[in-house]
């Protein structure tokens, strides 16, 4: 990773990193995902509607840690990549917290409000986290790609609400002090625990899906199994 990448993301709380995948590997993990959506992977316990929404179609579907379900995606390229640039971002000590996917259908127009990804997680004393946003389609602002709060990673965490029906947590943020990040497909950006950031959602007729992965260091991680706190809760499938 360069140092103008690292020097971005320290300073502004993101960064932005190209081509992080081939167009072979874009391909491989895409057909695992819909592996995911189409429960050719049981999704059991680990798959939710982030959206909140009571209908029965998903809005925003969440998988949480998919490499529990597929152990084989802990040894793939993209796995492998992201662990040594979260290394060389905050520290030889970083590991794999858990990873997910989320996808946006055409259509769904449901947008992902602001919020820290901190405030979903338990109080840990050593606050050093990374999530890396893979975009496995063309992303933009129509379709739901990222935006994020220079500098909030520097900030006190906000309030947060629930958003109620197993949403999404919320906190008060608008556009006009983001900064969109449109990816072409294979390309990612990194972001701090503590980053403000949202999406809004997919009004095209595009597809929208999105590969996370979210690394901490190797003894927060311990701690936070110790606390019995594994990033589930309790998710319930849609009928579909």
């Amino acid at each position: 990773m360069s140092n103008s990448i690292i020097e971005e993301f320290e300073r502004e709380g993101f960064a932005t990193y190209h081509d992080i995948l081939n167009p072979t590997e874009i391909e491989y993990f895409r057909n695992i995902y819909e592996d995911f959506l189409s429960g050719t992977i049981s999704t059991v316990g680990h798959r939710s509607d982030l959206s909140g929404s009571e209908g029965k179609k998903e809005l925003i579907v969440q998988i949480m840690r998919p490499s529990m379900l597929h152990p084989p995606l802990l040894h793939s390229i993209l796995h492998q990549k992201i662990n040594k640039l979260a290394k060389e971002l905050l520290g030889p000590d970083m590991e794999l917290d858990f990873d997910m996917l989320i996808d946006k259908p055409p259509f769904t127009n449901k947008e992902t409000p602001f919020h820290q990804d901190e405030a979903y997680w338990i109080d840990m004393e050593d606050k050093r986290a990374v999530s890396c946003w893979v975009a496995l389609d063309d992303v933009t602002k129509e379709n739901g790609c990222m935006w994020y709060v220079p500098k909030s990673h520097k900030e006190e965490l906000r309030a947060h609400i629930l958003t109620g029906n197993g949403g999404a947590m919320k906190c008060e943020a608008r556009e006009d002090e983001a900064k969109a990040v449109e990816l072409k497909a294979g390309s990612c950006t990194f972001h701090h625990g503590r980053t403000i950031h949202y999406a809004r959602g997919n009004s095209t007729g595009n597809r929208r899906r999105a590969f996370i992965l979210n690394f901490r260091s190797k003894e927060m991680i311990e701690y936070e199994r110790s606390q019995g706190f594994n990033h589930l809760g309790d998710r319930k499938e849609k009928q579909k």
